[in-house]
C-alpha cells in the first residue's frame, strides 16, 4: 500500500465531504450552513492542493485543476459570507447565504470531479 496516495485519497475525499457537509441544508437558512464547516473545507482544500503541486502527469494535472478551481470558489464563498456578515452578527441574510451556498455548490461539483478522476485512476492504475 502506498502510504502518499492514501493521504492524498484522504484529503481529496475529505474536502468532498465537508463541502457537501456544508452544502447540506436549507438553501437560504444561515442556521443550517456553518462557518466553521466552510473554513475547514478550505484548509483541508489547500492542503490537498498543496499535495497535488509534486505529481506531473496528466491526471495529476486535472486534479490540481479541479483542486484550484474548488479552492477559489471556497474561497469566494468565504469572503462572501465575510462581506456579509461584518460584524459577526446573526449570520447573512437570505439571499447572501443563498448565494455563498451557490458558490459552495460549484466548489462540490469541483470535488466530485476530483474523486471521479482519483477512483477513476486507481481502478485503472496496475499493480
Amino acid at each position: 500500500m502506498n502510504l502518499e496516495r492514501v493521504v492524498f485519497g484522504f484529503f481529496i475525499i475529505l474536502t468532498l465531504s465537508l463541502n457537501a457537509a456544508f452544502v447540506a441544508g436549507g438553501l437560504e437558512t444561515a442556521a443550517h450552513h456553518n462557518v466553521w464547516i466552510l473554513t475547514f473545507a478550505i484548509i483541508v482544500s489547500l492542503v490537498a492542493i498543496g499535495l497535488k503541486l509534486g505529481d506531473r502527469s496528466q491526471t495529476g494535472a486535472l486534479l490540481l485543476a479541479s483542486g484550484l478551481v474548488a479552492g477559489l470558489l471556497l474561497i469566494t464563498a468565504r469572503v462572501v459570507w465575510i462581506v456579509a456578515d461584518p460584524v459577526g452578527g446573526g449570520g447573512p441574510g437570505p439571499g447572501d447565504m443563498a448565494d455563498i451556498v451557490s458558490i459552495a455548490t460549484g466548489a462540490l461539483v469541483a470535488n466530485v470531479i476530483a474523486t471521479v478522476i482519483l477512483v477513476g485512476d486507481t481502478l485503472l492504475s496496475r499493480r
